[in-house]
């Protein structure tokens, strides 16, 4: 990319935050209903299109501003909202355990950062290939049971373990 379009892109999202980062902040305010996490979020969603590929700041980005941004902050409200979930369910097993056994406050964040992306790479997988891995790996379950409990050859069950541990593999080695 040319020194001259990446000026061209860093101007189109000073532009964006100038004109619509208080409208982005007051929407993400009334949809989580905490204006610290709005705030984050309409930070991050700045920090998201910066980060982004630069192709997509385009002439295109200002012709529908608040929608772009609208489908940016709304991701990261999701992001959010899955990791709140991930860290209830997490701190709710804490809790069944003796308090002196927890992880400190720094291994409780590591640990919850690396469930959330186990969770964000468990959800890139379709329905039944997840539910065949989640078996296996979480239950124990053998391919044979797992064919009789979803109702499908033990070869097919082979087949979606195959392309659940693919996926697992490609997305942790990047190949």
């Amino acid at each position: 990319m040319s020194a001259e379009s990446c000026a061209r892109s860093h101007d189109i999202v000073s532009t964006l935050y100038r004109d619509h980062h208080d409208w982005l902040r007051g929407w993400l305010r009334l949809k989580l209903g905490d204006a610290h996490q709005a705030a984050d979020l309409a930070q991050d969603t700045f920090v998201r299109l910066l980060s982004a590929d630069k192709a997509a700041a385009t002439d295109t980005t200002l012709r529908e501003p608040r929608a772009y941004l609208r489908t940016i902050a709304n991701r990261l409200v999701v992001d959010h909202w899955r990791r709140m979930e991930i860290e209830r369910a997490y701190l709710a097993v804490l809790h069944s355990h003796p308090q002196a056994s927890w992880p400190s406050e720094e291994e409780r964040f590591l640990i919850i950062e690396s469930l959330e992306q186990i969770a964000q790479m468990l959800g890139r997988l379709k329905p039944l290939v997840r539910e065949v891995f989640l078996l296996a790996q979480m239950d124990g379950l053998s391919c044979p049971q797992i064919a009789r409990q979803i109702g499908k050859s033990v070869a097919t069950v082979e087949r979606y373990l195959a392309q659940a541990l693919q996926h697992c593999y490609r997305l942790t080695y990047g190949q």
